[in-house]
Order: C-alpha cells, then structure tokens, then sequence
C-alpha cells in the first residue's frame, strides 16, 4: 500500500490518498478493510475509490462524494492504470468546497500517480 497524507488542506478539509494492486471487487473490499484499520481513516467523512479490472472495467464509490469516482476512472482511464485501486481520503473540514472538491480529488489522484512512477 502506497499511503501520501497531508496532500491537500483547503477551509479546514483534509485530504490524503493511497493505492495498490487490486485486481477485482474482493482485493478492493480488503484493501479498503486494511486502509480503515487505522482509525484515522476509518473515520475520516469520505473514502472515494476507483479501479479498472484487466478488462477495463472500472468500479467506484463515491461514499457521499457525489461524482468523485468517477474523477479517479477518469484518471486512471487516461493513464491505462489497470488492476490497482486509489482512494482519496477527505476529513470535512466544516466549510463546503463547491467544485474545488473535483479539483481536490484531481490533485491528490496526481500526486498518487507520481509517486507510484517515483517508487
């Protein structure tokens, strides 16, 4: 697990992202069950994910932010990044972000994707 925190701080909201191999829905379900035993994650307002399977398939949750999977698919679509989830982790930070949210998810995704190059 590839794990970058402190990505981003705007209007008190935190975010932090992580990744790794994932190859279906199951490794998804356990990586994400790995991921939230650290409680910090686990209570952390938002754990969006996205994967694309071998096939190209992607999977998602938003997990009550609304239209950031599909920020992540995209990405990993544009990058042909197969079998390996991302999830952007947000810690609300009581002021509603509009659309510098997507922007948000964009950014960390980014970061992930370099670091991984990097590694």
């Amino acid at each position: 697990m590839l794990q970058l925190t402190g990505v981003i701080s705007d209007r008190g909201s935190k975010y932090a992202v992580s990744g790794g191999v994932a190859r279906d829905r199951a490794a998804v379900d356990a990586f994400l069950k790995e991921l939230k035993r650290d409680k910090k994650f686990a209570k952390a307002t938002h754990n969006t994910w996205a994967m694309l399977d071998a096939e190209g398939t992607a999977l998602k949750s938003d997990d009550g932010e609304a239209g950031a999977g599909m920020v992540i698919v995209r990405m990993l679509e544009r990058a042909d990044l197969r079998e390996h989830v991302i999830v952007v982790t947000r810690w609300f930070g009581g002021k509603h972000l509009g659309g510098d949210r997507f922007r948000h998810v964009q950014d960390c995704v980014s970061t992930y994707m370099e670091a991984l190059e990097r590694s």
